[in-house]
């Protein structure tokens, strides 16, 4: 099937991304493994990590892409199969997915959202920072160990509080 997604070269995108078991810790249990694999990608693939948090199920990024070029589902399938590979089997996973050979790990499908001016960025950022409060994982972002957040308050640009 064809996704329309919004491909505009050097854009800046706002993205989900999250695992087919919604209540697994996955993403954080693995939390290097998923810093390694983005690495990686990036060296073949670059873009500029903007913001970013990791939560226990799914995870938000804003990615800026480089002048020319609008390729993030490459780099979404790349990070995703990368991560996926070095996980012991042992997630369920459906017929549907069985019979392409697919592991259960993520969700095929995700979020994207072409941010359109700064107010839309700094809108799309304090989402992502605040994120772990809104689910309950810290009363305080800035004591998230998953976040970008943390670059952001070495910088200047926000508070600790």
């Amino acid at each position: 099937m064809l996704y329309r997604r919004a491909q505009i070269p050097g854009g800046t995108y706002f993205f989900t991304v999250a695992l087919a078991e919604r209540k697994s810790t996955l993403l954080i249990e693995q939390a290097d493994r998923l810093r390694e694999v983005i690495r990686i990608v990036k060296l073949h693939h670059p873009f500029e990590i903007v913001a970013m948090v990791v939560l226990p199920d799914h995870l938000h990024a804003i990615w800026q892409l480089p002048l020319g070029d609008a390729d993030y589902p490459t780099r979404w399938s790349l990070i995703k199969a990368g991560f996926s590979r070095g996980i012991p089997k042992g997630e369920r996973i459906r017929p549907s997915r069985a019979a392409k050979r697919e592991r259960g790990i993520w969700q095929r499908r995700y979020w994207e959202h072409l941010i359109c001016d700064e107010r839309d960025l700094q809108t799309h950022v304090d989402y992502i920072h605040h994120n772990p409060e809104k689910y309950g994982y810290m009363a305080q972002a800035s004591t998230w160990p998953h976040s970008g957040i943390h670059r952001y308050i070495r910088m200047g640009w926000m508070k600790e509080d």
